[in-house]
C-alpha cells in the first residue's frame, strides 16, 4: 500500500462525509446555464470516457449536473436476456458466490450478514443457501438500476448509515463497508424464484437514492409497503443513483448466479460465465 493511499484512507475517516455528500448533492441539482452544461458534459465525458452515443437524445442541454449523470439510454441500447435473472445495472461484477448456511456472504474476504445488508433478520433466513452478486458502478457508467427478475415490488426499505467510498480504498480500509453505508433494499417477489433483493448501497458524494415506487426525491428511512405491489419485468427501471455506487443482488436457493467477475451491462444474464 502506498503512502498516498494510506493517507487518503485516514483522511476519509475523519472527514464529515455525510455533510460533504449532501452539499455536493445540492450543488449537482443547481440549474446550469446551457454553455456551462455543455462544457461540463464534454469535460466529464472525456475524462471518464463516457459513451454519450448511447444516451437518450435531449431537446436541450441538461438543466443540472444531476440530470446529466442520471441520463437515460436510447431505446434498444440494451438487450434484455431471455434468462430468468439478469444484471440490475451496468458496471463491473466484483463478486458472486453462495450465501452460507448462516445467511452470510463473503466479498473480498469480508463477511457480511444478510440480515444487516437487507435490514431484516427474519427475511434474511430465506437466503441461506442462495446466491449473491455485487455490481460496482464507476463514474463512467449509466446509473439507473433495473429489475433483475419478473415479479412484483411490495416492499422498499430505507436503511440509514454512513457514506464511505466504495472504491478500492474503502473496500480495503473500512471493515464491513456495505452494511455501514446508507442503503435502500428493494424486495421483488417472483412467481417461481421466491424473493430477490436489490440493495442499492450509497457512498461518499452520492447525493441520494431514488426508487420508482416511492414518491419522494430520496427513500426515507424505514419500511415502505407498496400496496398494491407494482409488477415489474426484467429490465424495467426501479431506481436511480444520484452519483454512483454499488448494487448487491440476493436470490433464494434454487438458482445459482454464475456470471464471471468483470464488466457487465444491465439486462445481461447472470447465469452464464462471461
Amino acid at each position: 500500500m502506498s503512502a498516498a493511499t494510506f493517507a487518503a484512507a485516514q483522511l476519509l475517516k475523519v472527514l464529515p462525509r455525510t455533510r460533504i455528500s449532501r452539499a455536493v448533492g445540492r450543488l449537482c441539482e443547481k440549474p446550469l446555464a446551457p454553455p456551462m452544461s455543455r462544457a461540463i458534459e464534454r469535460v466529464y465525458a472525456s475524462v471518464y470516457r463516457v459513451n454519450m452515443g448511447e444516451a437518450a437524445p435531449e431537446p436541450a442541454p441538461y438543466p443540472t449536473f444531476d440530470a446529466f449523470f442520471t441520463r437515460g439510454l436510447k431505446p434498444g441500447a440494451r438487450r434484455i436476456s431471455d434468462d430468468v435473472i439478469v444484471s440490475p445495472s451496468d458496471g463491473v461484477i466484483e463478486a458472486t458466490g453462495p450465501v452460507d448456511t448462516g445467511s452470510r456472504v463473503f466479498v473480498k474476504g469480508q463477511p457480511y450478514d444478510v440480515a444487516e445488508l437487507v435490514g431484516d433478520p427474519r427475511d434474511a433466513t430465506r437466503f441461506a443457501g442462495g446466491s449473491f452478486a455485487v455490481v460496482y458502478l464507476s463514474p463512467r457508467d449509466y446509473h439507473r438500476v433495473h429489475s433483475p427478475v419478473d415479479g412484483t415490488i411490495g416492499l422498499v426499505r430505507g436503511i440509514p448509515g454512513d457514506l464511505y467510498p466504495v472504491n478500492k480504498i474503502g473496500e480495503r480500509h473500512v471493515p464491513r463497508l456495505f452494511v455501514r453505508n446508507n442503503r435502500v433494499a428493494i424486495a421483488i417477489d417472483t412467481p417461481g424464484l421466491g424473493r430477490a433483493y436489490v440493495v442499492m448501497v450509497g457512498a461518499v458524494i452520492v447525493g441520494r437514492i431514488s426508487v420508482r415506487v416511492i414518491d419522494e426525491p430520496a427513500v426515507p428511512p424505514g419500511d415502505h409497503a407498496v400496496r398494491p405491489p407494482v409488477p415489474v419485468k426484467r429490465g424495467d427501471e426501479i431506481g436511480v443513483f444520484h452519483l454512483g455506487s454499488t448494487a448487491v443482488l440476493l436470490v433464494e436457493p434454487g438458482i445459482t448466479l454464475a456470471r464471471s467477475v468483470g464488466p457487465i451491462r444491465y439486462g445481461e444474464s447472470l447465469l452464464k460465465p462471461a
